[in-house]
């Protein structure tokens, strides 16, 4: 039987080990138990896993028999057919890659548990984004292999993927370590890489074009899942942003003006490959697009990635597709149409028979 001086010992060594928020960092915390979830020090990661949760949806319940008929009509151009084409090979290939980099690169070297349940959210939302995919495809009767295969085959699509390949290539390194100035600045340059640029500037031209159509009433089944993909990766986005801002404010070192001037070069290089892409993709005008119109949409929107991690802006272009910000705060409950209307209720608000 325990005696009570041994009982006060125990309970002072309990003490000792309990998690101060103090304690707690985004990066190379040793101090800290990842697992330790509570108390809470960076609430802004919690709120974004909520907001991911209430945003929650599946492909399967969007209904594609529009979208099928309209497909098999003679009612889409060859040029519009191209643009819905090259969007489902670009975001096919694109979504597995940022899954990969959550679960193979960041979610190892976040040491923080907050982080890191908003990180496990994430991954399994690119799965779902993935899988619309392959709902779509599927529901459309597309070769397979011509959608998902056109990262290698169409030159736009691969020279974007494999920017952002190489990022994760460093960060699975064996030797590869966040301790180091280098490796710090190489994990910062990876998170930029990916939210900043892949999910911030990448994805928006596609989402441009497919929501075009979906303002048009046209292929309506794809539209409405793009708008849901367009909410989750603001919420991505946002959680990216606040990442390498929290990160920066921890390690100060780490912002040097060398580091800030490589960071404003790949997001140029990034604006270049993008605005290609949208080249690629509207050879000629559709829907009232041009593909000179991305060149101020894709500046536009790299200047307001650059000013929220603190850099200065580069181009100063105009945004030509306002209606974009409008399709972003639609509540996630109707479409653009009011066609049908999803309700999405967590468990404390299911009623059970």
């Amino acid at each position: 039987m325990i005696s009570f001086e041994e009982e006060v010992e125990v309970h002072a060594v309990d003490q000792s080990k309990r998690v101060k928020v103090k304690d707690k960092r985004l990066i190379n915390c040793s101090r800290v138990d990842v697992n330790q979830l509570m108390p809470l020090k960076y609430k802004w990661a919690w709120e974004h896993y909520l907001n991911g949760c209430a945003n929650h949806w599946m492909p399967t319940e969007v209904p594609m028999g529009k979208d099928i008929e309209l497909w098999k009509s003679d009612a889409l151009s060859a040029d519009e057919k191209r643009v819905i084409m090259r969007n489902l090979g670009f975001f096919s290939t694109a979504e597995s890659l940022v899954g990969n980099n959550i679960v193979l690169a960041i979610f190892k070297h976040v040491t923080n548990p907050e982080a890191r349940q908003y990180l496990l959210r994430q991954a399994f939302e690119e799965a779902i984004h993935t899988h619309t995919f392959h709902y779509i495809v599927e529901s459309l009767s597309l070769n397979q292999g011509e959608v998902f295969n056109m990262y290698n085959e169409v030159n736009t699509i691969h020279h974007k993927d494999a920017f952002e390949m190489r990022l994760t290539e460093d960060i699975l390194r064996s030797d590869f370590t966040t301790e180091t100035l280098e490796g710090r600045q190489k994990f910062l340059e990876n998170l930029i890489g990916f939210y900043l640029i892949m999910e911030g500037i990448f994805f928006y031209s596609g989402f441009v074009m497919i929501l075009s159509f979906h303002r048009q009433n046209k292929m309506t089944g794809i539209g409405e899942q793009f708008q849901y993909i367009l909410r989750d990766e603001t919420i991505h986005l946002n959680f990216g942003i606040d990442l390498i801002n929290g990160i920066k404010e921890e390690n100060p070192d780490i912002w040097t003006p060398e580091f800030q001037a490589h960071i404003v070069d790949q997001v140029r290089q990034a604006v270049e490959l993008e605005i290609l892409y949208a080249q690629d993709c509207l050879p000629k005008g559709i829907l009232g697009l041009t593909a000179p119109m991305f060149r101020d949409y894709v500046q536009y929107i790299a200047d307001r990635r650059l000013e929220r991690i603190g850099l200065k802006v580069q181009y100063r272009s105009k945004n030509p597709f306002p209606w974009m910000s409008e399709t972003i705060d639609l509540g996630k409950e109707k479409n653009f149409f009011e066609t049908r209307v999803t309700e999405y209720q967590s468990s404390a608000n299911l009623t059970w028979n």
